[in-house]
Formats: structure tokens, C-alpha cells, sequence
């Protein structure tokens, strides 16, 4: 028995070897038919690579908060509706390339539910990264310092889910507006997105307003085809 476990080890079997040991703690290894003992192993080793999986898209994801939809506090009245925020819990709308717009004061719960819905997706396992607008700004200009801008527009336009925090609390320059439209227009009707801001939709065409054509295409792409959500209320941290 012993050698069993050692060999399911040395194969890099992590979820077998823990069930494994178990059944033979439990004395039930001869109690099972063939059968019935590969389904439990099986089992046990798919269970845990998923659960590796998960821990790796969270860890990888860079969340601002430790979040859950189950710990959202909804209230229709104040715009964190029930019903809209589980639809989004399926993560149907990324599947089908649908963006989401939170909009709301400071304290209203707009990073914590963006975190969520991103920690959700992470459970489907789907590939999520999340950002704060003016750290994705500083990333994308060191990333065209060192060369390796299209290698980090290639990884935004292939994650499932961005989430861009903080969203309109500077004007964007020209080349800003640019890459910010680049990477809308990579994910548009094909991967999700995310976006929080203290500003209302109808003041985002001021924070893009140097560059008119860009801003109106850039606004089409995110308006058009999202989730809205208003949040209003005083401060949760109180």
C-alpha cells in the first residue's frame, strides 16, 4: 500500500494520493470494487485540479478586494439589484462578449462588485485581470519603454474579463486615448469588460474630449452593449 501511494506521488497525482490515503486510514480500500475505487480517485484528482486552477486565476487576477457576489449588499433602490447581479453571476454576459458599467460615488461598493463578478468568473474558470486605470496607464508606458507593448495588448485582448478600476479621474492625452481605445476595440463583441467610475456615463465623452472621433468610437463600443449599473446612497465604509 505504501508503494501505491509513493508511485501516485512520484506521478504528480496530488488529489489520487490524498484519496488514496484516506481510503486506506479509513480502511475502505478493500471494500471497493476496481470501479468504484478509480471513480473515487478520479474524482478526487479532477477536484483538485480544478480547485489549483481556481486558487491560479484568482492569485493571477490581482483583485483590489477579497469579494464574493454572496456577500454583495443589495439594495435595488440604491442600483445593486439582485436579480441583474445574479444574471451576471452565470457569466453568460462574458461569454457573450457583453461589457459592464458601474458608476457611483465614492463608497458605493463600485470596486467591491467589480471584484466580485471578477471572482466569480475566476470559480467558471475563466482568465480575469484587474486594473486601476492609472496603473494600466503606467503599464502600458513601460511596457512601450521596454518593447513589450504588444505582448501586454495580446494578453488584455485574450482575457476573458478586464476590470478597469477608477476609471475618468484624469483627462486621457493622445496617446493614452489611443491605447485605451486600442484595447476596447480589441475585446469589443468578443470579451468582456469591466469598467468603474466615480463619473456618470454621460460625463466620460469629457475625460476623452481631445480627441472627438476617437472618443465618440470608443463610447459606442462601451455604451451600446453593456450592463448598467447606477449606484447612489451614502458611503458603505461608514
Amino acid at each position: 500500500m505504501t508503494t501505491i501511494l509513493e508511485d501516485i506521488r512520484s506521478l504528480r497525482l496530488p488529489g489520487m494520493a490524498k484519496c488514496w490515503q484516506s481510503l486506506e486510514e479509513t480502511r475502505r480500500v478493500d471494500s471497493l470494487t476496481l470501479n468504484e475505487g478509480l471513480r473515487l480517485l478520479l474524482q478526487s484528482e479532477a477536484e483538485c485540479r480544478q480547485a489549483s486552477r481556481t486558487k491560479r486565476l484568482i492569485h493571477n487576477a490581482k483583485f483590489r478586494y477579497q469579494a464574493s457576489v454572496a456577500e454583495i449588499y443589495f439594495d435595488q433602490a440604491k442600483g445593486r439589484d439582485k436579480d441583474r447581479l445574479m444574471e451576471l453571476a452565470t457569466c453568460d454576459y462574458i461569454r457573450r462578449g457583453m461589457s459592464v458599467l458601474i458608476t457611483g460615488s465614492t463608497g458605493s461598493g463600485k470596486s467591491y462588485i467589480a471584484s466580485a463578478l471578477g471572482y466569480q468568473a475566476c470559480l467558471c474558470g475563466m482568465k480575469v485581470l484587474y486594473f486601476n486605470m492609472a496603473k494600466l496607464l503606467e503599464r502600458l508606458q513601460l511596457a512601450r519603454i521596454d518593447s513589450t507593448i504588444s505582448k501586454l495588448f495580446d494578453r488584455l485582448a485574450d482575457t476573458d474579463l478586464l476590470i478597469i478600476d477608477d476609471f475618468g479621474m484624469r483627462v486621457l492625452d493622445g496617446k493614452q486615448l489611443l491605447d485605451f481605445m486600442e484595447i476596447i476595440e480589441d475585446r469589443h463583441g468578443r470579451k468582456s469588460t469591466i469598467i468603474s467610475s466615480q463619473l456618470p456615463v454621460k460625463s466620460w465623452w469629457d475625460v476623452l474630449e481631445k480627441n472627438a472621433t476617437v472618443a465618440d468610437a470608443l463610447l459606442d463600443r462601451l455604451v451600446n452593449t453593456s450592463y448598467r449599473f447606477e449606484l447612489t446612497g451614502e458611503s458603505l465604509r461608514k
